[in-house]
C-alpha cells in the first residue's frame, strides 16, 4: 500500500486538475488499491486546499490552519463589529472560508441592531444619566409618582384588520384578507392619565392636528378635569406633567400655559429611545382590544 505522503501528493494533483473529492478518491483507489483513501478523507484535504493551504505536512490530515491568529480576528471584531467576512479575509490574508470557520468556532453570529429615533451624542448620553440620577434621588427622598400626570396622542383606525394564518385542510384555499386603505379613515386620540386611571381624553376632528395652540387649549381643559377628579393634586401636592419633546409640547405658547397653570414638567431626555408610558401601558392594550374590529 502507498505511504501517506504519496497519497497526499495524489490528492493535491487531483485537486489541481479540478476534480471533485469523491472522483479523486475513486481515481486514487483505482491506481493504488481499493483502501488507499476514503472519500471523506479526500474531502477534508480538498477543504484545506480550497482555503489556500497546500502544505502536505499535517499529521491530523484534517486540513485545518493551525497558525491562524484568532487574537487578531477578535481585535478586528471589537474595533468594528460590522466588518464583513471578505474584509476580514483581506486583512488577515486568508480565505473567506477560513474566516467563516473561525467565526463559527468563536460562537459569533450576525445580528441587526434595532432602529432608534436618533443616534445619541456624548452630550445626549450625559444628559440622560443626569436626569435619571436626579429622578431616582428624588424618588428616594420623597415619593412623587402619585403627582405625575402623563399624556400622549395616538391615531386610532376605524378598520383594524390584520392578516392571520388560518388552520385549513391541505388542499383548502385560505380566505383572502383585504389590504388596508392607503389613506385609512382614522381619528386622533389625545389622553391624559395617572396611576389611578384616565383623567381626560379628547378625539380630534379628522381635519385637525396637534399644534401648540390646540395643545394649550387641551391643557386648560385637562386642568378643569383635574380640579374635579384630583383636587388634592391641584391644591396641595402639585401637578407634575410628563409628555414627550415634540414641537407642540415644547413651543413657547405651551410653555407659557404651563407657567400659568404652575405645573412642573418632568424632565425628558432628548431623543430618548425609551417607550413612553402611554405607548407601553395604554395604547398597546387599546390596539389589542381593537384588533379585528370595525368602527
Amino acid at each position: 500500500m502507498a505511504d501517506e505522503e504519496h497519497i497526499r501528493h495524489c490528492m493535491l494533483y487531483e485537486f489541481q486538475l479540478g476534480r471533485k473529492a469523491s472522483e479523486a478518491a475513486k481515481n486514487i483507489c483505482s491506481a493504488l488499491g481499493q483502501d488507499a483513501v476514503s472519500a471523506r478523507k479526500c474531502q477534508r484535504w480538498f477543504e484545506k486546499f480550497r482555503e489556500g493551504n497546500f502544505s502536505l505536512d499535517d499529521k491530523s490530515g484534517r486540513g485545518r490552519v493551525s497558525n491562524f491568529d484568532q487574537e487578531a480576528l477578535q481585535a478586528l471584531l471589537v474595533q468594528n463589529p460590522q466588518i464583513t467576512q471578505q474584509e476580514l479575509a483581506t486583512t488577515l490574508n486568508c480565505s473567506q472560508k477560513t474566516i467563516s470557520n473561525q467565526l463559527r468556532a468563536l460562537g459569533k453570529v450576525q445580528k441587526f441592531g434595532k432602529w432608534v429615533p436618533h443616534e445619541l451624542t456624548d452630550n445626549n448620553r450625559n444628559q440622560r444619566v443626569t436626569i435619571c440620577s436626579s429622578l431616582l434621588s428624588r424618588q428616594n427622598r420623597l415619593s412623587f409618582l402619585e403627582q405625575i400626570v402623563t399624556g400622549d396622542e395616538q391615531w386610532v383606525l376605524y378598520v383594524n384588520l390584520k392578516r392571520r394564518p388560518q388552520w385549513l385542510d391541505k388542499n383548502e384555499a385560505p380566505q383572502p384578507t383585504p389590504k388596508p386603505d392607503l389613506h385609512a379613515k382614522k381619528v386622533m386620540l389625545c389622553v391624559w392619565w395617572n396611576f389611578k386611571g384616565i383623567l381626560h381624553y379628547e378625539l380630534l376632528p379628522s381635519t385637525q392636528t396637534i399644534t401648540s395652540a390646540v395643545y394649550s387649549a387641551q391643557l386648560e381643559r385637562l386642568a378643569q378635569a383635574l380640579r374635579e377628579k384630583e383636587p388634592a393634586l391641584i391644591n396641595r401636592k402639585g401637578i407634575i406633567l410628563h409628555h414627550d419633546n415634540v414641537r407642540p409640547h415644547t413651543a413657547r405658547i405651551t410653555a407659557e400655559k404651563l407657567r400659568h397653570l404652575e405645573w412642573e414638567v418632568l424632565p425628558q431626555p432628548a431623543y430618548s429611545p425609551d417607550i413612553a408610558p402611554s405607548n407601553y401601558h395604554l395604547f398597546r392594550s387599546l390596539q389589542n382590544f381593537l384588533l379585528g374590529k370595525k368602527i
